[in-house]
């Protein structure tokens, strides 16, 4: 086997590690925490990397304690950032091809006025190894629910088989994200994120400890497939019985970047800090009624978390309070968000690392952005066409 890694590979799991402990942890523990990400590791490289970048990247509070620098961030090294492979272009929307993370290194301070994405929620489902057995229909930690009258229902990632190595994984992931989003948001910036009821808490608690501010939760309201199942092999037996709850909503995280000084102040300023209303009349609710995505928008954009385009729309309006500013999903997928975002003629920036579906929403994206379709709020079930 060989022992050949890639370039910054230990550098980036050094950053994964300080970026989840932000008071610092001891150079054994940073030692340990490299090997089982990666596997294997020197103790010299991880060593010497740290003493060579201190204190560029990293503070030495102690003898033998390390953590990232307040500003590191801003000052990731020209190494870290890597040029996008490809860009497509749509109306008023850019998707680029690249690493979130890359491209979050070298974006520019204060030019994100919102984010709207629908992530990996365990991280692992989206590895390329279960990617591979998602499309080759063998499943892998996606359940591949059976045919039923004939119709053919969409895999769901089975988060309960997650272990607490996952979990680890899923908070360090999250927090690293939302620290390199910081210095990209401008003040008062809302971040929407879709998440599950399963693994919220980990997402939120990583989120909020990288210094975003948590405003709540929207729910969805939906029906989905997953829970309420009887005890495997014992269906018969215990007839009455559900394992867990079927799931009848799904939570999307409300974060902001802390506004500078009032909230009108922040509006005047980078006309961020709320949520714009429906009308005038009418507050933006926390609560939204939403029908599983149609088959029509699957054919068009076949990706196992497509969103509907009626729920989409309503939330990506209300995120730019004056419908002003840049929309940004970092988790693009068939590329979503940006046809909403296109829909209502906001400008938008998507990111999709994975060329599959990279290449799915370039075609996909101008046939979801011209559906015209109908919202109805769950506060008052009034419909409005968008």
């Amino acid at each position: 086997m060989s022992n050949k890694r890639r370039p910054g590979e230990i550098r980036d799991a050094i950053l994964e590690v300080l970026a989840a402990k932000p008071d610092g942890t001891t150079l054994t523990d940073i030692q340990h925490s490299v090997v089982e990400r990666l596997g294997s590791a020197s103790a010299s490289s991880v060593r010497s990397y740290l003493r060579l970048n201190t204190p560029t990247l990293f503070e030495r509070s102690q003898r033998g304690h390390y953590q990232l620098r307040e500003r590191m961030v801003e000052t990731s090294p020209p190494e870290a950032h890597a040029a996008p492979q490809e860009v497509f272009r749509h109306g008023r929307a850019t998707l680029v091809q690249s690493d979130c993370f890359d491209w979050l290194r070298g974006r520019e301070r204060n030019s994100v006025h919102a984010v709207v994405t629908d992530p990996p929620y365990g991280v692992f489902e989206y590895t390329a190894e279960q990617q591979l057995k998602l499309r080759n229909g063998k499943g892998g930690v996606w359940r591949i629910p059976p045919s039923f009258d004939g119709a053919k229902r969409a895999p769901l990632p089975r988060f309960t088989v997650l272990t607490e190595r996952d979990l680890r994984t899923l908070a360090d992931f999250f927090h690293h994200w939302a620290r390199l989003l910081m210095p990209a948001l401008v003040p008062g910036a809302n971040v929407l994120i879709a998440t599950n009821p399963l693994l919220s808490y980990i997402v939120s608690g990583a989120v909020a400890r990288a210094g975003l501010e948590r405003r709540g939760e929207i729910v969805r309201l939906v029906m989905t497939m997953r829970g309420g199942d009887r005890p495997k092999a014992a269906h018969t037996e215990f007839s009455e019985v559900s394992v867990m709850p079927r799931s009848m909503w799904e939570p999307w995280l409300v974060f902001r970047r802390p506004v500078e000084g009032r909230v009108q102040d922040n509006l005047r300023r980078w006309h961020t800090g709320g949520f714009r209303r429906p009308t005038r009349d009418r507050p933006f609710g926390d609560v939204i009624q939403s029908s599983p995505t149609s088959k029509r928008e699957r054919s068009l954009a076949p990706h196992p978390s497509l969103k509907p385009q009626a729920f989409l729309r309503q939330v990506v309006r209300a995120v730019l309070p004056l419908g002003e500013g840049v929309i940004l999903d970092p988790f693009a997928g068939a590329g979503s968000t940006l046809s909403a975002a296109i829909a209502l003629g906001y400008e938008s920036i998507g990111l999709e690392k994975d060329p599959v579906y990279y290449r799915t929403a370039c075609a996909a994206i101008p046939r979801l952005a011209s559906l015209r379709v109908a919202a109805t709020e769950a506060t008052d079930g009034r419909s409005s066409s968008l």
